[in-house]
């Protein structure tokens, strides 16, 4: 079968190669593509189609898992056997099940998104080889439950990067592993206990917001200036915790100054029972100046409570972030009369651990350092030829710069132009936890997960839209 014919909607509820599987799979059903029929290659599908051949594929590996068709080497898809084997032709109505996840029909061109890493950014080869090592020496105890905390190996080798990295003095037996800042908050909820008044930058991460939410805390929106949040408008709080992001500020991208994170300190020690969550997400990449130790660091009354992942530097899907606590709420913890189990396995703890040890994670980020570190130049040149449209900040470190209008353009507006020429933007009311009644007209620009082509080309396409 040279041609088929396949029905695409780009309005539907369900993605292309969703369709093209449906599509396929009823034909089978319905005796129509008879077994032995051979298919169109993904190529030549995909070229009929004028789609991308990444979505056939989907398609073809979805039939190829439920059996309906087969792969013979060297000469292509096949549709298999299915005489004997009864399809019901009712159609099942099933409750649908709402994922949290708001579908979007549109297809982008270019996204600025603000998750995930470089295309081949992730160290695939290592990886591979500290996993077929750990799998080969470690033995059976490696599928045993382990340490609720974190295996020693892991706990031990974070403590000294961090120590060496972030100017942070701790203890091994002060750290949580955990997988995601999710769990570990949900953790931390646990050993501060219930009630709190939460303290949160307006606009924040919003993931945070919701884990506290979620959680039964009090959310008290405080508001920031260029360098952080307002400690003034925090004192008038009734906050006993406060979440904040001092090393790169998610969204408004501002580093805290030492003054201002003197203050925050202040503020935590003027009362027994206050604490400061340091969310110390992407401290990897900086590229003005030196970094500014954590603010962990320059605890001396055991009030901060410190987060970190590997999630931004390794991958979105590396679930393993860790926690440092003051020795006082560690041993809250750990009297406790049940532990929850490590939400980590004991291979990936110990593959992350010879990662760290071997010297290959400090390699990596310095590769990764580079690669952002032209990305962020390519971004910041295309800006300054925007300067008539707008200003940009946040641009000393992260992976991603705020872009304010100043030619009269609101968000709204911007993001529309934007996804009518098939670019995807994000809008800073999004992060907003308290809406403000002033227009808003500053958007966020990620730039991790693009090529430098496609910077350069969607940001021509960006500028041309939006000086209009």
């Amino acid at each position: 079968m040279n041609d088929l014919l396949i029905p695409l909607k780009e309005d539907s509820r369900f993605p292309m190669y969703r369709q093209i599987y449906d599509h396929i799979k009823n034909e089978i059903q319905k005796g129509k593509m008879k077994a032995g029929e051979k298919l169109p290659s993904s190529r030549i599908l995909a070229k009929n189609l004028c789609i991308s051949r990444s979505t056939v594929d989907m398609a073809y590996d979805q039939l190829l898992a439920e059996g309906y068709i087969e792969s013979v080497p060297c000469k292509g898809y096949y549709v298999c056997q299915m005489e004997g084997i009864y399809f019901d032709r009712k159609k099942k109505e099933f409750p649908e099940v709402n994922s949290g996840q708001k579908p979007s029909d549109t297809v982008y061109r270019w996204d600025f998104a603000l998750n995930g890493i470089a295309p081949g950014g992730f160290p695939h080869n290592i990886w591979r080889k500290l996993s077929r090592e750990v799998l080969s020496q470690e033995g059976d105890s490696l599928f045993q439950l382990g340490d609720p905390c974190g295996e020693p190996g892991i706990r031990q080798a974070v403590a000294e990067y961090l120590h060496s990295a972030r100017g942070v003095d701790c203890d091994p037996g002060q750290i949580i592993i955990g997988a995601g800042n999710d769990y570990l908050l949900m953790l931390l909820w646990v050993i501060l206990g219930k009630n709190r008044k939460i303290a949160m930058e307006n606009p924040t991460y919003l993931s945070a917001y919701y884990d506290f939410l979620h959680m039964g805390s009090h959310i008290l929106p405080v508001g920031q200036d260029e360098q952080g949040i307002l400690i003034e408008e925090l004192e008038k709080t009734e906050a006993d915790t406060v979440y904040v992001m001092p090393s790169h500020q998610f969204p408004m991208g501002m580093v805290m100054p030492l003054k201002r994170r003197t203050e925050l300190l202040k503020w935590a020690g003027a009362r027994e029972g206050r604490y400061i969550i340091e969310d110390d997400y992407d401290s990897e990449f900086r590229y003005k100046g030196q970094p500014i130790p954590a603010l962990f660091g320059f605890d001396q009354k055991g009030c901060v409570i410190y987060l970190g992942t590997f999630s931004k530097s390794l991958a979105p899907s590396v679930r393993v972030s860790y926690m440092v606590l003051p020795r006082e709420l560690m041993n809250t913890y750990l009297s406790l009369e049940h532990l929850f189990s490590v939400t980590v396995s004991r291979t990936d703890q110990k593959i992350l651990e010879l990662f760290l040890r071997e010297g290959y994670y400090e390699r990596h980020l310095n590769r990764m350092r580079a690669v952002y570190k032209n990305k962020h130049d390519l971004m910041v040149k295309c800006l300054k030829d925007m300067s008539h449209i707008c200003t940009f900040s946040g641009e000393n470190a992260g992976v991603h710069l705020l872009v304010e209008f100043c030619n009269g353009l609101t968000e709204q507006e911007a993001v529309f132009r934007a996804k009518e020429s098939g670019i995807k933007v994000y809008g800073v009311s999004e992060y907003r936890i308290q809406k403000t009644s002033k227009e808003e007209n500053m958007v966020l620009l990620g730039y991790a997960t693009l090529r430098e082509e496609d910077i350069e080309k969607a940001m021509k396409s960006l500028k041309k839209i939006w000086e209009n």
